[in-house]
């Protein structure tokens, strides 16, 4: 039976050179042998939802979260936005991946967001971190990430450049003190 990595956090390794990857966390939000979908949750884009909000004509002057700042969620179809929110609506468009976190893609969501109505927690991410069919298993193999269960207090509650560390800090890992090289039995 396959080992499936939904509602996990990935934790980039110290070694981790890709640009798109290093020093990220990473929410898995479904994960199968088809591949796997993932919003990265500790990069941020120059904009907040304000803006957001302001691009898709919403008025959002009852808005609580306008100055909360827009995740870059992964390389992937960076145009399209996706809520990483607490268990709230329905939306047109949820997955919910865990008890206490749920994706959306629809703009039902945002509408009630701007409005200062929506799910108690959310994140705003535009695109999203894809692997094909077997490739997440390979980079796993190869020791490119650290896996743990998803917390929601590391994504709503943890200032956005202490994730790494703190999603880390849940395996009792101290990531500066990890070495590169990766051994094998």
């Amino acid at each position: 039976m396959a080992s499936y990595l939904t509602n996990q956090f990935l934790i980039a390794m110290p070694a981790m050179d890709d640009p798109n990857f290093a020093q990220t966390v990473t929410l898995v939000c479904e994960h199968s042998e088809r591949g796997a979908l993932g919003i990265v949750i500790n990069r941020t884009l120059p904009m907040t939802l304000g803006e957001v909000f302001d691009q898709l004509g919403l008025d959002s002057s009852r808005s609580r979260v306008s100055e909360q700042p827009v995740l870059r969620g992964g390389p992937v179809q960076t145009e399209r936005g996706f809520v990483l929110h607490s268990p709230a609506g329905p939306y047109e468009s949820s997955l919910p991946f865990s008890e206490r976190m749920h994706l959306t893609t629809s703009r039902d969501i945002l509408d009630a967001m701007a409005v200062g109505a929506g799910p108690a927690s959310a994140v705003i991410a535009l695109g999203y971190a894809g692997w094909e069919a077997g490739q997440l298993e390979d980079e796993m193999a190869r020791n490119a990430w650290l896996t743990v269960d998803a917390d929601e207090r590391v994504l709503f509650s943890t200032p956005i450049e202490e994730r790494w560390s703190a999603a880390a800090r849940l395996l009792g890992v101290d990531l500066v003190a990890l070495s590169s090289d990766a051994g094998h039995a």
